[in-house]
């Protein structure tokens, strides 16, 4: 009954707050065109972050958890940002710390809304694909998913929480399986920020020889991991 209650808040503060940046994208608001403004412009956001103080690590994590929630917002550019503005090892940590608590709330939406209207949330392709992992609760798998360039992560937590894979699971093994693409992100940017553009380039050009392989493959690496869960589940039988 208490599992129940607390499904049944949770699920009344996610409603709370999509009816509350729809009526902000509806009436134009400045708070909606201030947040707009804090994706866009990284001066700002850098000279935002530094006025609020203690705060604005805090504003770091909920927009890199909030890229993840809303996946059609490029994680790509809020890694970097991560790097850009508190430095390599301190970009990644707090990266670190949002991607986690955003790919959990993925998961905990997944698992509360069920597989209809997680069908229904992620695009066809992405559940032709990994659709499979409804079946399945493999460490190994959620890993190789995570680490692997190219893979859909964000909208995959929804479908890992449709998943018997326990929770606290799949929150260690998600998190590990983003830091090399976090760290190398959180690097470029502090690069940037330094103004050493020769070792961002290098940097990018040893990350993309490692990421391209990994990249061209994956929808191979996804086939045969889905056909390794059929060839397990056909054992089980």
């Amino acid at each position: 009954m208490k599992t129940k209650v607390r499904w049944i808040i949770g699920g009344a503060i996610i409603a709370t707050l999509v009816a509350a940046c729809g009526w902000l994208v509806l009436m134009d608001a400045p708070a909606y065109q201030f947040l707009v403004r804090l994706y866009v412009d990284k001066q700002f956001l850098k000279h935002t972050l530094r006025e609020w103080g203690v705060l604005g690590p805090v504003i770091f994590i909920g927009l890199q958890a909030l890229q993840v929630v809303i996946a059609p917002i490029p994680g790509e550019l809020t890694g970097i940002l991560g790097g850009y503005l508190f430095g390599q090892w301190v970009g990644l940590l707090y990266s670190t710390i949002g991607l986690t608590v955003g790919s959990v709330a993925a998961f905990a939406i997944g698992r509360w809304l069920g597989a209809h209207y997680v069908q229904k949330l992620v695009s066809p392709d992405v559940w032709r694909r990994m659709g499979f992992i409804v079946e399945a609760e493999g460490a190994i798998l959620c890993f190789i998913i995570f680490l692997v360039p190219g893979l859909p992560k964000d909208m995959t937590c929804y479908i890992f929480g449709l998943s018997p894979m326990p929770f606290w699971v799949f929150t260690l093994v998600s998190t590990l399986g983003r830091i090399p693409g976090t760290w190398i992100l959180s690097a470029q940017g502090a690069r940037t920020e330094s103004g050493d553009y020769l070792q961002v380039i290098l940097l990018t050009a040893v990350a993309v020889a490692a990421a391209l392989p990994l990249y061209y493959y994956r929808n191979r690496l996804v086939e045969w991991l889905r056909g390794k869960r059929l060839r397990s589940a056909d054992r089980s039988d």
